[in-house]
């Protein structure tokens, strides 16, 4: 009889002696004090429950991936998984839908029109007034009437037409930031065509093969510093997965006007205004968005020389694409401040799985506050009046620099952004959007310049705030949420007349 093993025969001793063997080691282990090996994460691992104030409304989508949850904070069990802090899971909106409208906050959308099956878009570059904050005019460069111009929306195949009316008192072109299109289209200046002049109207007309965030401007420099951009979103033919269900669009911008201006100073090579889309902290429109939706916001640096590092509180989010194109899902990074350099785009995704209103900025601390300039004469004297020095001009004040001046009050910065009024007027307009509808009374003190925020709203707070004419105290919203999410004994409201007090110690009316 043969002593031979076959090879089915000996695959099976094999497996039988190894797990014989690993047995033998587990129970080692645990005879010697040590914890067994965790169990391994996945399917079968138990998910977190929903917060008892939350309802998972849709079947069609989970409430959880992978140990990551779309209603509140989580990482997820693995970081090679594809639902690690969210990176693909799915929002609300079905693929079908199609993808979801653009929102601009405080910009309009271009409107065009079929000719011969071409779209056909009207621009004019022209002077435009912008209010960068409640009774603020400046006197910028712009597209249509606003600055930055209206956004463009494409589709991914279209063709499109546009003309282009010079109605500044100068030469000008017009350039379609990151387009592959024939060269005579460029508009990089004398390189590729003749500068479009006062009153003269060029027409712009190729194939759309790109997809994605990009952005028109004027290919003059000094114009440029003057504010000529607007955005452009190409929608892709194949729509992205996972589907987004919010999709915002952001224009940073800088300019620097001196207090006794109105036209930004384009030789400067610093900056005291700060806008998004137009606007300047705390006139800037809140994004507003629903628990558990997918969001994504696309962010364009039109600053003349300086980055941005964007950050966000409350959540994390991925970098899913830049100018050039949407990035491999294998190279998108998560971050929870993301480097803009100038004349670039970011596209982020993130699941708002973190109730609250939540700010949304530039980290340079120069570009969260607002009108940053060298205080002169009697500006730099605390509650003091210019007119009492007007009346004698050979007399010449004391005044004090040092410091520490106030004993041992706190330095703080000298420019304590004098001269910037901010009444009950002003007030009135920055509350005016429904997006700041609840928001604590006190929070526009703590935007300004680069700053804007994120509100993050349960379905049925979210409906009082957007869909309802519904009068709302302010504070209201957000202490529903930290009375339903938070910890209400560690809560304190914003105490009564806060900021008419805040408006009195700085001066203003």
């Amino acid at each position: 009889m043969s002593n031979e093993i076959s090879p089915q025969g000996r695959r099976d001793f094999l497996k039988k002696g190894t797990l014989a063997a690993v047995a033998f080691s587990a129970g080692a282990s645990v005879s010697q004090g040590q914890e067994p090996a965790p169990e391994a994460t996945g399917p079968g691992v138990p998910k977190k429950p929903l917060p008892p104030t939350v309802e998972h409304k849709h079947s069609h989508v989970e409430a959880e991936y992978d140990g990551f949850s779309r209603y509140q904070p989580s990482r997820g069990h693995d970081p090679d998984s594809d639902y690690y802090l969210g990176k693909l899971v799915p929002g609300f909106r079905k693929p079908a839908d199609g993808p979801a409208p653009i929102t601009t906050p405080d910009l309009e959308k271009l409107p065009f029109k079929m000719v011969d099956g071409v779209k056909e878009f009207h621009v004019s570059a022209e002077e435009v007034s912008r209010e960068f904050l409640p009774g603020y005019h400046m006197n910028v460069y712009g597209y249509n009437g606003s600055l930055p111009g209206p956004l463009i929306e494409i589709n991914q195949g279209d063709r499109i037409r546009i003309l282009v009316t010079n109605n500044l008192s100068e030469a000008t072109n017009f350039h379609m930031h990151g387009f592959e299109m024939p060269v005579q289209y460029d508009g990089a200046a004398e390189m590729t065509q003749n500068p479009i002049k006062p009153g003269k109207t060029f027409k712009y007309e190729f194939d759309v093969h790109e997809e994605g965030t990009f952005f028109y401007h004027s290919h003059v420099a000094m114009q440029e510093a003057m504010g000529m951009v607007g955005p452009i979103v190409v929608h892709p033919s194949k729509p992205f997965d996972p589907p987004v269900d919010r999709d915002f669009m952001l224009v940073f911008q800088n300019f620097f006007i001196l207090p006794n201006q109105t036209v930004s100073d384009s030789w400067s090579m610093d900056w005291n205004w700060h806008t998004i889309n137009g606007r300047s902290g705390p006139y800037t429109t809140p994004c507003v968005v629903k628990h558990g939706e997918r969001v994504r916001v696309r962010l364009i640096n039109f600053s003349p020389m300086q980055h941005h590092p964007i950050h966000m509180h409350g959540h994390t989010f991925w970098v899913t694409a830049h100018e050039g194109a949407r990035a491999p899902k294998t190279a998108w990074i998560p971050r929870n401040t993301e480097l803009v350099a100038v004349a670039q785009a970011s596209e982020f995704e993130f699941i708002a799985n973190n109730p609250g209103d939540w700010q949304f900025h530039c980290h340079m601390i120069h570009h969260m506050m607002n009108h940053m300039t060298r205080q002169n004469g009697p500006r730099i004297r605390e509650n003091v009046s210019v007119d009492r020095y007007m009346e004698n001009l050979d007399v010449r004040p004391t005044v004090t620099v040092s410091k520490t001046g106030h004993g041992t009050a706190p330095p703080g910065y000298p420019q304590k952004m004098q001269g910037m009024e901010m009444s009950m007027e002003f007030m009135k307009k920055v509350w005016q959007p429904r997006e700041m509808k609840g928001m604590r009374e006190a929070a526009p003190m703590s935007m300004k310049g680069l700053m804007t925020s994120m509100r993050v709203l349960p379905d049925d707070l979210f409906h009082r705030v957007m869909e309802t004419d519904e009068k709302i105290e302010k504070g209201a919203i957000f202490t529903e949420i930290v009375n339903r999410f938070g910890n209400p004994a560690d809560y304190k409201k914003t105490p009564p007349g806060m900021m008419e007090k805040m408006m009195m110690h700085e001066g203003h009316s």
